[in-house]
């Protein structure tokens, strides 16, 4: 027998953004037992000069504005707002991974794993411990039970589905999480928070990655991975055609900031896209061709595989994402001695090393992997 809804405790995550305050407001129009957390992940005192000296305050990260405009929200709902410290959790899990993949050339998107490590693990833990039974957030993503398990479906909005970032989710994680925005579009969130009065409202959605903030993202990186120029060269005449700032900080299918143009030996001046990259000899491989067959892959091997139901069986199709705001890709599952991997029925242009690979039949979320290996005709290309 369900337990009525005011004897169910809610801990809603509270980032000073639009989403997460309906949330809260829905939970506890709903009648549930709801308190708020606002979760510090980053320290704004940043270690993060390459010698290893603190520097002083650091305002592009806005902390401070989103907590207080947690704290606004939770006050005009009459919800007690607590504020936890997972920097460290943070540091080691999430913030160590993404330094870690750009250093050997791949390109990690921290936001997945901030969802496995801190605010679905470290988070849930603490608010199981504050007698807490389920947390609830902002993501759009739906959540239905069937045959006692729980599947998780793409949300109404599809627009703004967040599955792709859930796709490391566990089902033990699941079990213990609401997300009351599922069958909700974004543009009524926000009538919702308008008529309730709640300061985000016409707050700005946050984009990129926290730590980041407002600054340039190579600007960020140096004060952790060191800029070393180097030569970027054509790899259908090996002719080196520029300079580039450091390997690590371009991305494979990148067409911008490459600095290459007026090329006499290339009249027809196409766009050149990154298309490959040597980390030991600091050499960014271009081609001017967006559809060029180094651009192209019909194969990739999959790491850090998660399946939030039962495991895929080898040889299942399915559909498969590859990065975030793409469009669903056809291609089948496999699985041998050596690992997992996925053929596509067709060569996939710019598939990057490090990011998800977030799997899909229909409107379910099967859960996901991290991109490997790139093949194309039977031969690495990566």
């Amino acid at each position: 027998m369900k337990k009525d809804k005011a004897n169910i405790k809610v801990m809603v995550g509270l980032s000073g953004g639009v989403d997460s305050a309906v949330a809260l407001a829905l939970l506890k129009k709903e009648g549930y037992d709801v308190e708020a957390a606002f979760m510090r992940n980053w320290d704004s005192l940043l270690n993060n000069d390459v010698s290893g000296n603190p520097t002083l305050y650091d305002p592009t990260c806005p902390q401070e504005v989103d907590y207080n405009d947690a704290k606004a929200v939770a006050e005009t709902l009459g919800v007690k707002l607590h504020r936890v410290d997972f920097v460290k959790e943070y540091w080691d899990n999430v913030f160590s991974y993404f330094l870690s993949e750009y250093e050997v050339g791949r390109t990690p998107n921290p936001d997945i794993f901030c969802n496995k490590y801190i605010k679905f693990d470290a988070f849930l833990a603490w608010a199981l411990e504050m007698g807490a039974d389920y947390i609830a957030t902002g993501h759009y993503a739906k959540l239905e039970e069937v045959n006692g398990e729980l599947v998780m479906k793409k949300s109404a909005d599809k627009n703004k589905d967040q599955t792709y970032f859930l796709s490391q989710l566990s089902q033990a994680q699941l079990k213990r999480t609401l997300f009351p925005l599922g069958d909700i579009p974004k543009s009524k969130v926000r009538e919702i928070a308008e008529k309730l009065d709640l300061s985000p409202a016409k707050k700005k959605d946050s984009t990129g990655i926290c730590f980041i903030g407002e600054r340039h993202f190579r600007d960020f990186l140096k004060n952790y991975i060191p800029a070393q120029d180097g030569v970027i060269v054509d790899i259908n005449t090996g002719k080196e055609i520029g300079t580039h700032t450091g390997v690590y900080y371009y991305t494979l299918g990148q067409r911008r900031g490459l600095g290459i143009g007026g090329l006499k030996d290339y009249p027809e001046n196409k766009r050149w896209y990154v298309c490959k990259k040597d980390v030991v000899n600091n050499i960014l491989y271009v081609a001017n061709d967006d559809e060029d067959e180094h651009l192209k892959s019909d194969k990739i091997t999959l790491t850090d595989v998660n399946f939030i139901n039962e495991e895929l069986k080898s040889g299942t199709p399915l559909n498969v994402k590859l990065r975030y705001r793409q469009k669903d890709l056809p291609a089948t599952y496999y699985k041998n001695k050596d690992g997992a991997y996925l053929l596509f029925p067709k060569p996939y242009l710019a598939v990057t090393p490090g990011q998800a690979a977030v799997f899909y039949i229909d409107e379910v979320c099967l859960g996901g992997a991290i991109i490997g290996d790139l093949f194309y005709k039977g031969k690495k290309i990566n």
